[in-house]
């Protein structure tokens, strides 16, 4: 009979439950202060995200096209059930309860993981007590963004591959392409994953796990283990593929359309662009602000010691998804800014955290490199190292994510707010409100409590381009809310409505709201 593993014990299912219950501690309590803080929806993503999912069966136009071109689906998907309850939309938790099960289900992965990597509860504990105390993580699993769904596809992608090198099972392959699949659905960096995993999975079936071992026919034919796992991680891509050919005639719309990342860029350059030392620099900078200047250093260290111990395949695979934001920089048109580096700004900040499962991982191979006896006080002082930051500097501004929601949005939110006390005491439900594109201005429904099916925006395709070429006969709603000089704020203006309010706030576009001559003014 085969030994028990090592990294397994009696105590193995204690730790994994304890794992679960401590994670949905901490990620319901920093759910629980973001919330009362108000801050779940300072992002204007985290904002799109949600009204995003509600649009699905909340619109003039609901159904299955609503679910653009540009974002993958999962997230939106995920959030569904949870933003057609009104208090729950109205209130941002809605697009909490997704990326909080992602954390969640990461953390226990990465914990799996991590013992079986290192055969150590105690190197386990200190890789998932790095990721899962860092604020910038706390700050992301708790608002509608997509990094902790990715977390979690992640961490499952880790386990499955690290249990199919330690038993050889066609279950842990498929889990992986599983595992893939679901990440190709939430982030773009997920795709940038599957040919490499393929390739390892190519590589690595068909050696022996034990002394002794018998190659059964699955690691005897390692390529059926590749294609199995390249046919299941692949559907994501190809579905996306075909779902932009369908809505756009386009499959590759969410890359060069009207919407992707390189027309909002609209060709500018940044630093990084074409410049791989400049990228790497830029990068580097972002992962030391989300990690903290500790835990880089520390995981430097890790890294070696994982190398000496031949764990080449967890470092391989977590170092993926930072690689893939370098040569994003460097060739495509996603900048990153970093307050303390020119332009002196903050943009896509969060790009960094890719690369906490890489750092907390390695450092926590440095509790293997101390005698046993030492682990225990070697865990806790890593630990320590790690959180150090973050303890000496509480406050929420040096929480590098948070800062770039507060700095990008000030603006934004005090025009939306504007615009929803005004327009809150007026407007009559049912009489329909006309609005300028962009989920900004959907926030002020959200804020008001309109269902978004009494809204006519972008949103709702061909109908809202014939009301911008044709409002005398297409316009009818009772109020209009626009950016000035826009061809809706213009066709509205055809149409016979009378400007009311108009609102300036500084570095943000002028928001104007319109009433229709002769209509209904509520309450007011």
């Amino acid at each position: 009979m085969r030994p028990r593993p090592a990294w397994h014990s009696r105590h193995a299912d204690f730790y994994l439950l304890a794992c679960v219950f401590l994670l949905s501690a901490t990620s319901l309590g920093a759910i629980w202060f973001f919330h009362s803080h108000g801050w779940l929806l300072w992002y204007g993503d985290a904002e799109a995200h949600l009204n995003a999912a509600r649009r699905i069966v909340d619109s003039q136009t609901p159904g299955y096209d609503q679910l653009g071109s540009v974002w993958l689906p999962l997230l939106h998907l995920l959030t569904l059930p949870f933003a057609l309850d009104d208090s729950l939309w109205r209130s941002g938790l809605a697009g909490s309860i997704a990326p909080a099960a992602g954390f969640v289900a990461g953390g226990v992965f990465l914990f799996a993981a991590a013992n079986r990597i290192f055969r150590s509860a105690t190197a386990a504990l200190v890789a998932t007590a790095l990721v899962a105390l860092n604020p910038n993580m706390l700050y992301l699993q708790s608002i509608p963004m997509t990094e902790g769904i990715f977390f979690g596809c992640l961490m499952a992608l880790l386990y499955c591959t690290v249990e199919f090198r330690a038993t050889n099972r066609w279950s842990a392959a498929a889990g992986a392409g599983v595992a893939a699949c679901l990440g190709a659905l939430t982030r773009y960096d997920g795709w940038f994953l599957i040919p490499f995993v393929a390739a390892w999975f190519l590589w690595t079936a068909g050696r022996p796990r034990w002394p002794g071992d018998r190659i059964g026919f699955a690691s005897a034919r390692p390529w059926l283990i590749a294609l199995l796992f390249t046919a299941v991680a692949s559907l994501g891509p190809l579905y996306w593929l075909a779902h932009n050919w369908y809505l756009t005639g386009d499959p590759l719309d969410f890359y060069r359309g009207p919407y992707s990342a390189a027309a909002i860029q609209g060709g500018h350059s940044y630093p990084g662009h074409g410049n791989w030392d400049a990228a790497f620099y830029y990068y580097q900078a972002a992962v030391r602000l989300v990690a903290g200047p500790g835990l880089p250093l520390m995981a430097l260290a890790g890294i070696m010691v994982a190398l000496w111990r031949h764990l080449f395949w967890p470092v391989a695979l977590l170092a993926l998804p930072p690689a893939f934001y370098v040569i994003n920089m460097h060739s495509g048109a996603s900048p990153i800014f970093v307050p303390n580096l020119w332009p002196h700004s903050w943009y896509n900040t969060r790009y960094g955290l890719a690369a906490l499962p890489l750092l907390a991982l390695a450092t926590a191979a440095l509790v293997m490199a101390v005698p046993r006896n030492l682990r225990a006080l070697t865990a806790l002082l890593v630990i320590a190292a790690g959180g150090i930051h973050w303890v000496v500097q509480p406050q929420p501004e040096n929480w590098i994510t948070w800062a770039e929601s507060r700095a990008n949005s000030t603006g934004r939110r005090a025009w939306m707010q504007a615009a929803a006390d005004y327009l809150g005491p007026r407007y009559v439900r049912g009489s329909g409100i006309v609005s300028s594109g962009g989920d900004d201005f959907l926030g002020i429904y959200r804020q008001m409590g309109i269902p978004l099916s009494e809204t006519f925006s972008v949103f709702n395709g061909l109908p809202f381009v014939a009301a911008e070429q044709r409002p005398e006969l297409w316009l009818w709603q009772e109020w209009a809310v626009v950016k000035e000089g826009d061809a809706i704020q213009r066709a509205a203006a055809r149409a016979g409505y009378r400007r009311e309010l108009r609102i300036v706030e500084k570095d943000e576009p002028v928001v104007e709201i319109y009433h229709r001559q002769g209509g209904n003014h509520g309450t007011a």
